[in-house]
């Protein structure tokens, strides 16, 4: 019994994401003869070549309207530059990199309006490899810009049909499209797929879909493998199947699949393998939907256990192609930069969430209610393993919030093995962290932490049940940077009942926050209502009534939802983000709220100095 584990296009395109290699490693402790494929990163790298960007500008050749014509104009120039360029992304060679900055080397189209003078102000005379870094992104986005306008409306770096999978209460959308004949992105994609069912034989292949991005792209490769392989078993499962498709009853779906798994994947998956090689029976999967009697079956043998967080191996990154991956700099965030620049390990603290409370979150789920933690020396044990196998030394600590607790024993843990790695992870901004805490993260490694601000409303974070107020996250994103820790701010607007004069005077938090040092990152999402949050559950109690959309068999997810009682908060966004997106430069500081909207705002009705006097407090 042999299986392939597959990461679908398109996900991150500088780290693989983790779920097969903590499937992989759970399957092999258990006898299980387990591949992987990050078919993601390796059709990205298969397209940016030069026989396939010729190809590209091929296909279109005969077209009388063409997209991006600077593109169109200049093909020849990308054509023979592209692989050149990847191989910089890939390697940062800094002769390379002094090549990509010489004068008229690279093609410039409309994405390139960044002058010399900008680059140097923003990199230094110094900053070869950053300011090739990012003359090297623009030219790969403009072609990416380019391929999606002309020739695969579905594509984009990070996600695949990402469009037609959001919210796809019905299945109708999605198999129209798979009905199409497949674009020359996805036939590049088939052709790899093969490739590898033929190097492993696998009886069973299993996509993780851990996004809406994923979906698209993973039924098309189960299309192909019914059709030309259709012994082999198919089965998915990750975050887009634990959160959108719990009340699944549309059957199509199984024509491309034979099994959907949910929550925790070891467990579901280890007795899938089990059931296709004949050792148990079908009513004894765990978790998992099949086709039965020509209806949706959900097959949970009870009792099931999940493979508590301590039980699990180490992750393992056997059988992917580390040296494809790319590190991309496309804006100067410099969060934004750690999830796209460099290679990070992804290893998990402690599943699920200690809190558990935020009123938004999918508190419901087992990804967030599923709070299991482990020993300091099990992750550094685990850590070593990682290192030892990849080589890289940097790590991302995925959690949904890492506990103070654990950090604190795994930055003893480290310092005492002589452990020298850097990491970053996601955080509550608890009280805990002061001064003496924050100290010892940043001597064991810790670079940078994120965590939710969201309304920086004290009444609304009251509301959300957030468990902080202003004034505590301000202390405690003060002791972060203290100690050179890079913070980022989750932030959010339009929560249910947020007045004008809230999303003001939180944009004005935010202001202070930067100023002061505090945050040196943020960025704003637009509150969206979700089906496993309790506000999804409970509309009226947070004065909403929940519109849409109506489950026609298929996901059911994200909610539409009416907020009487609130502000217009779509005419808001244009404006936050503009001030943010200064902020994060050191610009605009001294402005008044006024400056970033272009309609009548209230004044601030906070102090101007109301952060500062948080932290001497």
């Amino acid at each position: 019994m042999s299986i392939l584990l597959i990461t679908p296009p398109f996900t991150q395109l500088n780290s693989p994401y983790p779920a097969t290699m903590y499937l992989k490693g759970y399957l092999q402790e258990k006898g299980v003869v387990a591949n992987q494929c990050d078919l993601s990163i390796e059709l990205f790298t298969k397209i940016f070549t030069k026989k396939c960007i010729e190809q590209i500008f091929n296909s279109v050749i005969n077209s009388s309207d063409i997209d991006y014509p600077l593109v169109w104009e200049q093909r020849e120039s990308y054509i023979q530059k592209v692989e050149t360029v990847i191989q910089f992304l890939q390697n940062h060679e800094v002769t390379n990199a002094y090549q990509i900055l010489s004068y008229d080397f690279l093609p410039k189209s409309h994405r390139s309006t960044i002058s010399t003078e900008e680059l140097d102000f923003a990199f230094g005379n110094l900053g070869i490899l950053d300011k090739a870094k990012h003359l090297a992104t623009i030219f790969i986005e403009e072609l990416g810009d380019f391929i999606q306008a002309n020739v695969d409306e579905f594509f984009a770096f990070t996600k695949y049909a990402e469009q037609i999978a959001t919210s796809a209460s019905s299945f109708d959308q999605i198999e129209e499209f798979l009905n199409y004949e497949p674009t020359l992105i996805e036939d590049e994609m088939l052709l790899i797929l093969e490739k590898r069912l033929k190097e492993h034989s696998p009886d069973l292949i299993a996509f993780t879909i851990p996004f809406p991005g994923n979906l698209f792209s993973a039924l098309r490769c189960s299309q192909f493998i019914k059709h030309y392989y259709p012994t082999i078993k198919v089965a998915i499962g990750g975050g887009y199947c634990n959160t959108e498709l719990r009340e699944l009853e549309d059957v199509r779906i199984f024509n491309y699949v034979d099994f959907i798994s949910l929550d925790s994947g070891e467990l579901p998956l280890l007795k899938i393998t089990e059931f296709v090689s004949g050792a148990i029976t079908v009513d004894q999967l765990e978790r998992t939907y099949i086709l039965e009697n020509n209806r949706v079956a959900y097959k949970n043998n009870c009792p099931n256990t999940v493979v508590h967080h301590r039980d699990l191996p180490a992750p393992s990154y056997q059988g992917l192609k580390n040296d494809h991956y790319l590190s991309f700099l496309d804006v100067m965030n410099p969060m934004h930069r750690l999830w796209t620049d460099g290679r990070w390990n992804k290893l998990t603290i402690s599943n699920g969430c200690y809190w558990k409370k935020c009123t938004f979150c999918d508190v419901n789920l087992d990804y967030i209610s599923n709070y299991q933690n482990t020993t300091a020396k099990d992750l550094v044990n685990k850590i070593k393993s990682i290192v030892a196998e990849t080589g890289v030394t940097g790590f991302h600590f995925v959690d949904e919030a890492a506990p103070p607790k654990i950090l604190k024993a795994l930055a003893e843990e480290l310092i005492l093995q002589k452990v020298h790695i850097t990491w970053w992870t996601n955080i509550r901004f608890e009280k805990t962290f002061n001064n003496e805490l924050c100290e010892l993260l940043a001597k064991s490694g810790c670079i940078a932490v994120t965590g939710g601000l969201e309304v920086a409303s004290d009444r609304l974070l009251k509301k959300i049940k957030k468990g902080v107020d202003i004034a505590q996250v301000a202390r405690v994103t003060k002791s972060f940077s203290n100690f050179g820790i890079m913070t980022h701010a989750y932030l959010m607007y339009g929560f249910p009942t947020q007045t004008e004069q809230e999303t003001i005077d939180s944009l004005e938090i935010v202001r202070q926050l930067f100023e002061t040092g505090c945050i040196q990152s943020a960025f704003w999402h637009q509150f969206t209502t979700t089906v496993h949050s309790p506000i999804g559950k409970s509309p009226q109690d947070f004065d909403i009534e929940i519109t849409g959309p109506q489950f026609e068999g298929f996901a059911k997810n994200d909610l539409y939802h009416e907020d009487p009682s609130g502000a217009a908060h779509h005419l808001y966004k244009e404006g936050l983000n503009l001030a943010l997106n200064n902020y994060l430069n050191g610009v605009g500081l001294d402005e008044e709220m006024q400056t970033w909207f272009d309609f009548e705002v209230p004044e601030t009705s906070h102090e101007k100095d109301c952060v500062a006097n948080y932290i001497m407090a």
